[in-house]
């Protein structure tokens, strides 16, 4: 059985989802969150009879701190807890000093309140991916894909018995409600032509509902990546019509994507609400750089 548990994020609701997966030989998580949620994963696993000292495994899709950032802390209290991550990913869950010294000079202060501790995993509790491996978790079957696009060190797994594809930021981010997924792009690692390999690679899966980091767990997961994969495809094109203008300068080139970008969610939502949400969901401006990152790489 898989459970979408919401970590409440800084205590908002909807914004980082964890995923539960109950076997018959105990529970697993795709994606625990960062550490200052990790009251929030005790509490939500509460709610479903469940304690944080059952975990027995943590699938982590890709090592940003908002996936993964609390996996140490995790491990500090449970000596038995397995972690797998990609093998790109596995050195800076063993050592995340790097990881800690990138992170802290773009939060500066905000660290702590973000992110909470940031912990090393003992080297031998970490499981190297590549992709295409057939894992066997709390006595279920998961496979294994590599799926970079939005990050070089992205894997996700699909469970085979309830047919969900965890998908973690390659599978976009989707408020919830009305039909809209929108790639998260930041630097440094966006990639077009790697991230629609990856959605191929998991519409072979023939996934009955995919699970997203932001937020949740979707059916009719087609519809889902052909949409995500539309406005990752627009987006890309609008950043590099922008870039191509020469009678503007960096700023108002990012304010006209920007404003683009607001002006397609009014088109696509119902109402207001819905728009300021995913304002509030989507990182428009570091939507932008990754993708102006994206096209210089090209060039």
């Amino acid at each position: 059985m898989v459970t979408t548990l919401d970590l409440k994020f800084l205590g908002r609701e909807g914004a980082i989802a964890a995923g539960l997966i109950e076997g018959p030989h105990g529970l697993a998580i795709v994606d625990p969150g960062p550490a200052s949620c990790l009251d929030g994963l005790g509490e939500a696993l509460g709610r479903h009879g469940r304690r944080v000292e059952e975990i027995g495994t943590i699938l982590v899709t890709h090592i940003h701190l908002d996936h993964s950032g609390g996996v140490g802390v995790l491990a500090r209290s449970n000596p038995s807890l397995q972690v797998y991550v990609h093998r790109r990913g596995a050195p800076h869950v063993v050592d995340p000093s790097k990881l800690v010294a990138s992170a802290a000079r773009l939060y500066g202060d905000r660290m702590g309140p973000l992110w909470g501790e940031i912990l090393p995993v003992p080297e031998e509790r970490v499981h190297a991916l590549d992709g295409g491996e057939v894992l066997r978790v709390a006595g279920l079957e998961l496979r294994v894909a590599y799926t970079p696009g939005h990050a070089v060190h992205h894997v996700s797994y699909f469970e085979t018995s309830s047919g969900t594809a965890f998908a973690g930021d390659t599978g976009g981010i989707r408020v919830g409600g009305p039909l809209l997924v929108l790639p998260p792009t930041p630097p440094p690692d966006i990639d077009v032509e790697a991230w629609g390999s990856s959605l191929e690679t998991m519409r072979a899966w023939a996934p009955r509902c995919i699970f997203i980091t932001h937020f949740g767990a979707f059916d009719r997961p087609l519809d889902h990546m052909a949409d995500l994969e539309e406005q990752l495809q627009d987006m890309a094109s609008a950043v590099r019509a922008l870039m191509a203008d020469d009678t503007l300068d960096d700023d108002e080139r990012r304010r006209r994507f920007v404003d683009r970008m607001v002006g397609m969610f009014r088109r696509r939502l119902p109402d207001e609400d819905w728009v300021q949400r995913y304002i509030a969901a989507v990182p428009l401006e570091h939507c932008w750089q990754g993708l102006v990152r994206y096209w210089q790489k090209r060039a």
